[in-house]
């Protein structure tokens, strides 16, 4: 996807995690004109800046269903009996699509006009993009097709996840767009409902600007297993109570705004080392330690009113032993979700163009189990027309029949009506700019970045570098990939002119043998040496572990006797390759909130005081790390 991007339009998008689509029903009622005021809020140690809306503490009542709203339910009725057996199942065919800039009359709009005038999809998953392009694409798609269309987009860390304008090349000047906060795991560390409330309430806010009407988020895995290749820090916390609380709260945040939330990945991703992207992964956990653990988030975000679920493509013996993966189960969607758990709303299938449900089955066939394990959305199939054939199909061999698409056609045209599509399909341009992307919203990223950094180990106290007038000189080292652009930018413009000399490098994670003679010799004359590494999981990534370079290069500097500081803006679990190093940071991300808050934490500028939402074993538990005052 990057490449083709930078061949088309020698642009690159900045700090995007390159994962597929990973996206029941109390649903959220529109968004209202004027954000809601704050209310009272549970008690903060810092001040929180201004704009800030705090959800209440009181009990909390679920938006009402749109399958409860008599008119949405009539509205839905009086169109489903007119549509054609194929026009209702292209409602349940969600294809995935850019958001970048395409003419009219160019053969990329024809061919996704065409989805919309002959196909008559139901919805689209709109990826990377800025957010004016995407506005206006999205407007464009609305005014040719005859039904209205829901959108929807990956949003794990805010509109930012997807809308921002990338960076321009070659002065990789960076194009701005929306809100881009510190990966989920940073709340988890931070231990804040509120702050996960208002990164619902602005990804809400700046995303329905846009015309998205369904966020893929939560994450609402349990990542208990640090060799996890794909979920990670995508997670709150290993913790199912605190994953829970914090899942609920940005569940809120999210459809108080008006915005549908999608808790993902149904039954649960985070205890698997295989990458569903690329192969069937498998959780072997007994049905016991599933309802302990796997479960909880879901549960109780369910019980909270959440309007949409994401499947999982994995095995999970314990609660189908036919080795199907979850989201073509209907032991797992219909029986355990629906029946057991008492969801009732859009249940949508992660992307079904990934090898843990094409491999065995073959697309076709996977669309038609998909159907007949109860889900109601098939999202980012490889060939549309194919997969809606493969469906109709489905119907004629007597493997589901027309009761059981018309049930998911009546949620996903309620869901349309209930968000006033019928009357206005279109958003407003001029007013992106003052909704997204703005200075306050920043802001809150900014908080939450600074209220997550862990210090988890400093054995030598060399945190915080300034302090009792010291000043050192310090070489801070950048390890990412060749393709992102930002890394280090901030952090090290944070560090500059506040240490008594900073020398800084860049290492590419691409290259598989660095030399590395240079930076030991130049480590050997600075006090300190900072190696940030932005290496992190994607779609594509087969193992949660660093490059064997980055190792090697991180003993040879303890070798050479250097004071030395890891910090991670990429996975968490960096620890357990580099367990000799005596200093660790966690940043949760590589944004620029994230890089300005780890150097501001380093320099002493601003306190340390969260705590791990995970386990580092054998060497940290759930509510490790030291804490730092702010140097004065």
């Amino acid at each position: 996807m990057v490449t083709a991007l930078t061949r088309r339009a020698r642009f690159v998008p900045v700090g995007l995690l390159s994962v597929a689509a990973c996206a029941g029903v109390l649903i959220p009622a529109p968004p209202p004109a004027v954000p809601p005021a704050p209310t009272s809020a549970t008690r903060q140690t810092v001040a929180e800046p201004a704009g800030v809306s705090r959800p209440t503490t009181a009990a909390h009542t679920p938006p009402r269903s749109p399958l409860a709203d008599s008119t949405s339910l009539a509205w839905a009725d009086s169109v489903l009996r007119t549509l054609p057996v194929r026009d209702k199942v292209a409602q349940l065919v969600w294809p995935w699509i850019l958001g970048d800039y395409v003419a009219e009359g160019s053969a990329e709009w024809t061919r996704i006009e065409r989805l919309v005038r002959e196909q008559h999809v139901g919805g689209f998953i709109m990826s990377v993009g800025s957010p004016i392009d995407v506005a206006v694409k999205i407007n464009a798609l609305q005014r040719s097709s005859t039904l209205p269309l829901l959108f929807s987009a990956d949003l794990e860390t805010g509109a930012g996840f997807r809308f921002r304008g990338g960076a321009f090349l070659p002065n990789a000047i960076e194009l701005g767009g929306a809100t881009n906060f510190p990966a989920q795991m940073a709340l988890g560390a931070a231990g804040d409902t509120t702050l996960a409330y208002e990164v619902g309430r602005i990804t809400a806010e700046e995303s329905r600007a846009l015309g998205i009407q369904v966020a893929f988020a939560p994450v609402l895995d349990v990542n208990n297993n640090p060799a996890n290749p794909v979920i990670g820090a995508r997670s709150f916390s290993e913790d199912p109570a605190l994953a829970a609380r914090l899942g609920v709260a940005m569940v809120r945040g999210l459809q108080d705004h008006g915005m549908l939330a999608t808790g993902k990945h149904f039954p649960g991703h985070g205890d698997t080392e295989v990458n569903s992207h690329l192969a069937l992964a498998t959780v072997a956990a007994s049905r016991a330690r599933l309802d302990t653990m796997e479960l909880v988030p879901f549960q109780a975000s369910i019980d909270a009113g959440i309007g949409a679920i994401m499947t999982f493509h994995g095995f999970l013996p314990a609660l189908d032993s036919s080795g199907v993966p979850a989201t073509l189960s209907p032991h797992v969607m219909t029986t355990l979700l629906r029946e057991q758990l008492g969801f009732d709303g859009l249940l949508i299938s992660d992307a079904m163009d990934m090898a843990g449900v094409v491999d065995r089955f073959g697309a076709p066939e996977a669309a038609k189990r998909a159907i007949a394990a109860g889900n109601d959305v098939l999202l980012m199939p490889r060939d549309v027309k194919g997969t809606i054939d493969a469906v109709v199909a489905g119907l004629a061999e007597r493997r589901y029949d027309e009761a059981r698409i018309d049930h998911s056609v009546r949620r996903v045209l309620a869901l349309k009506h209930h968000f006033g599509l019928p009357r206005d399909r279109l958003v407003d341009v001029e007013r992106v700019r003052g909704v997204v992307g703005t200075d306050a919203n920043g802001a809150v990223a900014d908080l939450i970045a600074e209220r997550a950094i862990v210090l988890a180990r400093d054995s030598a106290s060399l945190v915080p570098l300034l302090r009792n007038k010291r000043r050192p000189k310090v070489l801070s080292v950048t390890y990412a990939r060749r393709s992102d652009l930002s890394a280090g930018t901030t952090f090290n413009s944070e560090l500059r002119g506040r240490v008594g000399e900073l020398r800084t490098a860049f290492v590419s994670a691409d290259d598989a043998a660095p030399d590395f003679s240079l930076l030991l010799a130049d480590a050997r004359r600075s006090d300190i040496v900072l190696v940030g590494s932005h290496v992190n999981i994607t779609s594509e990534t087969a193992t949660a572990g660093a490059p064997r370079a980055f190792v090697d290069f991180v003993a040879a500097l303890r070798a050479a006797g250097a004071e030395v500081i890891v910090v991670s803006f990429g996975s968490p679990y960096l620890l357990l390759q580099v367990p000799t190093v005596g200093s660790y940071v966690i940043a949760w991300g590589g944004s620029a909130a994230s890089q300005r808050a780890a150097a501001r934490a380093l320099l002493g500028t601003q306190p340390i005081t969260a705590r791990l939402p995970i386990s580092l074993p054998p060497f940290l538990p759930v509510g490790g790390g030291q804490q730092r005052a702010v140097q004065r």
